[in-house]
């Protein structure tokens, strides 16, 4: 499925409307190039789940926490492990765990991941830099009837 977002609010609606369908343990990996939306995507997310707290990139931290919602986010970037290291973060707890996660840049991290999760790509547009094209690839009967639930 494929949603066109004409400016970075629209991203984040996207966002909340799919947090509202999350479930703890659901896993989410963002993809796209840099300034492609995906921590704005993530900021939507927060919202549809009750969070209230600013959310920000967590490329030094690695990962973010925030638990004060609905369910947990538990927001990543792993770009920093693209030569290694992710086996020392437990992150299948996290991912099997009472929280939704959300993992940027999960190409640097395939041999960490469960083999049932969402992906959602964001890419800009060429001509317009406020427009993103929001691809969802759903890996898993459950993500499957999670993308179709969010088109109605």
């Amino acid at each position: 499925m494929r949603i066109v977002a004409t400016n970075p609010d629209q991203t984040q609606t996207v966002g909340k409307k799919l947090a509202a369908l999350l479930q703890p343990g659901d896993l989410i990996l963002l993809a796209g190039d840099l300034g492609a939306g995906k921590t704005t995507f993530t900021k939507g997310l927060a919202l549809g789940l009750g969070i209230k707290r600013n959310i920000k990139s967590p490329t030094f931290t690695l990962i973010r926490e925030y638990k004060e919602g609905r369910l947990p986010l538990y927001h990543m970037d792993v770009y920093r492990l693209e030569d290694g290291g992710a086996e020392d973060l437990g992150l299948e707890e996290y991912f099997n765990g009472d929280g939704v996660s959300v993992v940027e840049w999960a190409s640097f991290i395939p041999e960490e991941l469960p083999t049932e999760y969402l992906e959602i790509r964001l890419n800009k547009d060429e001509t317009d830099d406020n427009k993103r094209y929001i691809d969802f690839n759903a890996q898993g009967k459950h993500y499957e009837k999670l993308v179709a639930k969010l088109a109605e």
